[in-house]
Parts: C-alpha cells; sequence; structure tokens
C-alpha cells in the first residue's frame, strides 16, 4: 500500500488538484458568463414586457381621455337641455366600455340660475346603467372641494386624479380623468365645470395581474405618489405606498427607489421586492397618468435552469475526475511497483547491508538503467567504505598526533603568569590563539642577567605543521643567542644567518626583539620586518616609528639596526602579530591598526590580562562569525619602576 508520500499518491494528488481547479474555473466563468448573458436578455424582455403592458394601458387610458375631451369640447360648442345632457352623459357610458361612470360636475348656478350645485353622474352597477346626483351623494364635502373637481379646476388642463374610493357615489376603488370646459362671453373664457370619467382599478389591475411572469413573478402598478394599485399584497393595495412599507423595513434603498419612480425615471435592479423575494425589477412610467409600472422577477426562478445545467456539469466534472484519478492510479502503480520494489531494497542497502541482491532488470526503460546504476553503486559504495575506514584510521592517527604537536607547541610558550612574581620593576602578560591546530606565532622573554629582560614577538610566514616546525627551531636560536649575545641587532643578525643556511623552502619570520634594563626603563630594540608595537604613555598611544628591517630567514647576511626608547613609570608597550590587524568579518573588513589604536584608547589603564583580553573579545565582536584565518598573538609589558619600599 503506497504511503502519503509515494509517487502514486503525489501524482495522484496533483493531477486530481489541477484538473479540478481547471474545471472549477471553466465552471464558474461558465456560471458567470451565462448569468451575465441571462441577465441582459432578461433587461431586454422585462424591457419589451413592461413597454407592452404599458401600452396597453395607455391605450385603455388615453381612449377615456379622448371620450372626456370629446364631451368636455362639445359642451362649449353646443347648447344641451337637461334630457339632452343626461342623454349625452348616459350615452357616453354605454358606448364605452371601459369607462365606469362620467359626470358633468357644474360650477355654482353655471347650469341654471336656480340650482346653485348640478352633477348628475351615470354609472354601471350589476350590469346595467345606474344614475345618481354627485351634489347630494356627497353629503359631507361638496364635489366643488374633491381632487378630481378643484386640480382641473385650478391647473385649466386634463388631470387624472389620484387613485380613491369613490364612497356614496360609485363606491369602488377608481381613478378620474377630468376635463374643464369653458363658456366664452364676449371673448372671455369662464369655467362653467368638469367633465368627469371614472376607470374601475379592478378593471386595471385584472389586466395588470394577468400577466405571468416565470412561476411566482408579477407585475406592479403605483401611483405617482407611490400607492400600491396593483400587487399580489392584497392587504397593501390601496392602503400603502412604497414608502410607508420602506420606513417599516427601515430599508432606504426601497425608499430611493421609490424616489425614482415618483420622478417618472426608468430603469433595471436587483433589490428585495416587497414580498421579501430577492428579485430583478424594471420598471417605467405611464405618461398619461404619472403612474408607475414595474415587472418582477424572481432572480432564483430566473437562474433555475443555469443551476440545474452547472449542477449537471458538476455531477459531470465529478464523475470525470473519479475516471481520470482511477487512470492515473492504474498507470503510476504499472510504473512506480519496480521503483518500489528497487526502493525496499535500497533501504536496506542504506543500513549498510551492500550483499543483498537488487531486483532483476526486465526492462531497458529508465526504471532498469536505475537498478543497473544502483548496482554499480553498491559495488562503488563497498570499495569506497573499505578505503574510507583505512583513511580515517589514518586522519585520527594524525589528529592525535597533531594534538601531541599543540601539546608541545604550547609547553614551549611561557604560560604561568605573573612570569616573574619576584621582580616589581614591570609587568608582562602574552597569549596566543592559532588558526590551526599548530600555528606560527611565537612569543618570549628571558633574563639575559640580574637587570636586562629579553622579549620578543615573531610571526612565521604560513600555518599549520611547516610553520610551527620553523617556530620552534627559530625561537629555540633566539632565546640561546639571546642569551649569549646581549643585544637586538647581533642576536637578529646571528640568527638569521643561521635559518638562511639551506632554506630550500625560502620559509621565513618576522620578529620584534626588545631588552629592557629594568633598573632605568630603557629599551634597547631591533625589528625584523614586524608590526610596529603601540606605546602607551601618560594616557596617550602611539605606534613606534621603527626603522624598516629584513625578515629572517631568506637572505644571509643581513643588517639589524639597535634602537631605544626610555619607559617611565606607568608606561606600557604593547606588541601583536598580523592576526590582530588583519582579522576580517563576514564582509572581508579589515580590524586594522586604526580599530586597534582606538580601542587601546578605551582601557589604557586596564591591567595588562584585562587589556590583551579585552582586544581578543574586539577582534572576536568584530570577526562576527567569520572563521580565524590567521594565528593571534600579543604581548604587553608594563615598566613599574625600581619600588621604594622604605617608609617615610
Amino acid at each position: 500500500m503506497p504511503g502519503k508520500s509515494s509517487i502514486v499518491v503525489r501524482l495522484v494528488f496533483v493531477i486530481t488538484l489541477c484538473c479540478s481547479c481547471i474545471f472549477a474555473a471553466a465552471l464558474g466563468y461558465n456560471y458567470y458568463r451565462s448569468r451575465q448573458i441571462l441577465e441582459q436578455e432578461l433587461e431586454n424582455n422585462a424591457r419589451n414586457l413592461a413597454m407592452s403592458l404599458v401600452h396597453r394601458v395607455e391605450t385603455e387610458l388615453v381612449a377615456v381621455a379622448k371620450v372626456t375631451e370629446g364631451v368636455a369640447r362639445s359642451l362649449e360648442t353646443g347648447r344641451y337641455s337637461e334630457q339632452e345632457l343626461l342623454a349625452l352623459i348616459r350615452a357616453t357610458v354605454e358606448k364605452n366600455p371601459e369607462i365606469y361612470g362620467s359626470t358633468v360636475a357644474f360650477e355654482p348656478y353655471a347650469f341654471s340660475r336656480s340650482i346653485r350645485l348640478y352633477a348628475p353622474y351615470f354609472y354601471r352597477e350589476k350590469g346595467s346603467i345606474a344614475f345618481s346626483r354627485l351634489e347630494t351623494a356627497y353629503q359631507h364635502v361638496p364635489y366643488l372641494y374633491w381632487d378630481w373637481y378643484q386640480i382641473p379646476r385650478e391647473l385649466g388642463k386634463r388631470e387624472w386624479s389620484e387613485p380613491y374610493f369613490d364612497e356614496g357615489a360609485g363606491n369602488i376603488s377608481m381613478s378620474t380623468c377630468s376635463v374643464p370646459f369653458y363658456d366664452t362671453v364676449n371673448g372671455i373664457k369662464h369655467l362653467k365645470g368638469v367633465v368627469t370619467a371614472d376607470i374601475s382599478l379592478d378593471s386595471l389591475t385584472k389586466l395588470v395581474s394577468s400577466t405571468r411572469i416565470l412561476k411566482t413573478g408579477y407585475a406592479a402598478l403605483l401611483s405617482r405618489n407611490g400607492m400600491l394599485l396593483a400587487h399580489p399584497l392584497k392587504d397593501a393595495v390601496m392602503n400603502e405606498t412604497f414608502f410607508s412599507i420602506a420606513e417599516e423595513r427601515k430599508d432606504p434603498s426601497l425608499r430611493e427607489l421609490g424616489k425614482k419612480m415618483v420622478r417618472g425615471e426608468s430603469g433595471f435592479i436587483l433589490y428585495k421586492s416587497l414580498v421579501g423575494v430577492r428579485s430583478w425589477m424594471y420598471y417605467t412610467p405611464i405618461r398619461s397618468t404619472g403612474w408607475t409600472l414595474a415587472v418582477v422577477f424572481p432572480e432564483s426562478e430566473l437562474l433555475e435552469n443555469v443551476r440545474r445545467l452547472s449542477m449537471t456539469m458538476a455531477a459531470m466534472g465529478f464523475v470525470g475526475i473519479l475516471v481520470l484519478t482511477a487512470a492515473v492510479v492504474s498507470i503510476a502503480s504499472s510504473i512506480t511497483k519496480p521503483l518500489r520494489s528497487l526502493a525496499a531494497a535500497t533501504h536496506l542497502m542504506a543500513s549498510g547491508n551492500f550483499d543483498l541482491d537488487l531486483p532483476p532488470i526486465r526492462t531497458k526503460d529508465e526504471v532498469g538503467l536505475l537498478t543497473q546504476d544502483f548496482q554499480m553503486m553498491k559495488e562503488s559504495l563497498k570499495e569506497y567504505i573499505r578505503n574510507l575506514t583505512e583513511t580515517t584510521a589514518a586522519k585520527e592517527r594524525i589528529q592525535s598526533e597533531l594534538k601531541v604537536a599543540t601539546d608541545i607547541q604550547a609547553s614551549l610558550l611561557p604560560r604561568l603568569f605573573p612570569a616573574f612574581p619576584d621582580r616589581p620593576e614591570f609587568d608582562i602578560f602574552a597569549s596566543m590563539d592559532p588558526a590551526k591546530e599548530v600555528g606560527g606565532d611565537f612569543y618570549d622573554f628571558f633574563f639575559i642577567d640580574a637587570h636586562n629582560l629579553c622579549f620578543l614577538i615573531a610571526d612565521v610566514a604560513g600555518k599549520g605543521v611547516p610553520a610551527a616546525l620553523y617556530m620552534m627551531v627559530a625561537k629555540t636560536l633566539l632565546k640561546s643567542e639571546g642569551q649569549r649575545l646581549g643585544e637586538p641587532d647581533q642576536i637578529l643578525g646571528y640568527v638569521n644567518n643561521v635559518l638562511a643556511t639551506d632554506n630550500d623552502s625560502c620559509m621565513f619570520a618576522t620578529v620584534f626583539c626588545g631588552i629592557l634594563d629594568v633598573r632605568t626603563g630603557e629599551v634597547r630594540f631591533a625589528n625584523a620586518g614586524h608590526n610596529p608595537p603601540l606605546l602607551i604613555e601618560s594616557q596617550k598611544i602611539r605606534y613606534l616609528n621603527l626603522k624598516p628591517g629584513f625578515v629572517l630567514g631568506p637572505m644571509q647576511d643581513m643588517t639589524y639596526t639597535t634602537e631605544h626608547l626610555t619607559l617611565q613609570p606607568g608606561d606600557t608597550l604593547f606588541m601583536y602579530t598580523d592576526g590582530v590587524t588583519e582579522a576580517t568579518n563576514r564582509a572581508d573588513e579589515l580590524y586594522g591598526e586604526e580599530q586597534l589604536l582606538q580601542a587601546l584608547q578605551r582601557v589604557p589603564d586596564l591591567e595588562l590580562t584585562d587589556m590583551v583580553h579585552y582586544i581578543r573579545d574586539e577582534i572576536t565582536h568584530h570577526a562576527n562569525g567569520a572563521p580565524q584565518s590567521d594565528d593571534v598573538t600579543m604581548v604587553a609589558i608594563k615598566y613599574r619602576g625600581i619600588q621604594d619600599d622604605r617608609k617615610g
């Protein structure tokens, strides 16, 4: 059974994941584009449907308006008796089935000087034409103050009233088309009355509601003030406005939509309908009345086919991915079966068993070549391990010998401090950190006689064992000749001649050799190509200006010069090798002589031990983890002068 990290599992995972992502992206894009196209088509269809309904409503309203205007013009041009007027009004209602009722309402005393108000009203009732007198039907408020009369009277033009329930006359919900008519006397027009034609809102509601849109879609009709005239919410018709519903729901977007409708705008929007369903709506005005007609499409029904198609495609894709996964598993298993056998064998081989047999080579494909190469690698590893075992043993012997050499080299250098506890005239401290197991730097100090201390610091070119051997020879010669000759220039000159004899490898060493007279503080010194020491005197630190001197070893008969320096009590001479100033960090930046000078200026009064350790820490901090490239050696000597133990 392949593990979670096997090739088969990873191959199946990657292919399945990629196919799933590609299919999901294609399915998502298809759904997005289908929805986008559907919405565009929906807007066009909604506009066409709404305009068709508007046209049907407008046709009916315009016909009523024309009839009303025709009656008004007839009254302006002719003189009608009461019987003729009643016949005209009755005929108007009878011949126009879209008109529910009609009246001619006169101004006070305009019909007869003996009758103040006169408004005969004919209307439909139970299949016949009924008659009523509006001046008596409206008992509380005369018709003069009703909107259907007062608004066209004031505006002087045809006007459709806001829908209302005509209690006392028609006793139904209606809207009235009113046209004023005039009497002209001596060229001056005087308002004589208003001709009206009522339409039943029930007929408009049936016309609008008869439109079927998908399963639960609908058409709605709103007045110019936002009142619902036709809507599936039966309780809200003639009782609620768009704005009252928006206020009840605390929905500012619904309120803004109502404002656009009242302003007579058209639009296509996605919103939450008054019945609480997320829907698309196209709304447009009915110009003759200022009303708004809207057609509403529930989004869920609209996208039902798209979702069904997407789900079908998703199911097909899922089945396809399963089939593809099964095919990949089958093919990958056949490919990886010999690889698994080879992996099992190499796992045992990795544990150290190089005598096992690898699976037989059955094919000449990449797996067969891999098995052949593993067979060759097994034989090569066996041979390599044999050689490595021998090499490791030899290296361990060398490491052991180098450890002994390190101990021997360390034993040659003075390591006990204070070095001369019985000599209070001076103090001396030194340290040496080799870059490898053994190094080429060395230092030494010893008394030539009872009052002269010889001290030196040296750096052999190179590192490792050759430099260490050369160092041991040079150190031995410098000490023996220093005790014999007693002068720095003679010591360096004699040792140089000895080292230069048979120096085929051209090894050399830089040396600074000095002799301190502990009674006076006088220092006699000579330099063989070594770094100049620093002199610390009375809080002032400076490098010594040395005369040039050739290094020891390459050439015979070289001349060295003895120079003189007098130390005052408290002065310190600080010597070092180039491993200090040439220490580098990870950016290959040198520590440098200037940094060494600044570091000593910060600690001029420290004891020699602390001073040397402080400089070593500064070098380590500068290196910042970079490997040590050269031996680091430092020697510091402080002159204290003759101590007077007598008490005054």
